[in-house]
Formats: C-alpha cells, sequence, structure tokens
C-alpha cells in the first residue's frame, strides 16, 4: 500500500482514521468495527465489502 493514499484514507461512514493491517489486506475501522479489504493493492471502500470485527478482533487492536 503506499503511505500516501494510506494517510488520506478514511472510512467512508464515519470519516475516522483507518488501521492498516498489512499481512491481512485490510484496512481496519475501530469506530465501525469494520474491515475494509485490500485487493490488488487496491482498498475495496464499500460497507457492503467490509467484514464485521469481532469484539476480539477490537480489543487487539
Amino acid at each position: 500500500m503506499d503511505a500516501k493514499l494510506l494517510d488520506i484514507l478514511v472510512c467512508p461512514l464515519c470519516k475516522s482514521p483507518l488501521l492498516y493491517r498489512k499481512a491481512e489486506q485490510e484496512l481496519i475501522c475501530k469506530a465501525d468495527r469494520l474491515a475494509y479489504p485490500i485487493q490488488d493493492d487496491i482498498p475495496v471502500m464499500l460497507a457492503d465489502e467490509a467484514r464485521i470485527l469481532t469484539a476480539e478482533e477490537v480489543e487487539k487492536l
């Protein structure tokens, strides 16, 4: 992921900053408990495509 892109991306729902998880290829919104996938180095910033995080996953962040 391009560092400049990561600096400007925010959650499309609440506009919170996102956490980049390189190993999982996801961008995480802690506020909404969503994980947006990154496919072929392109973030998929659609709420319908996001994975809902479990309480345990949020705690680990």
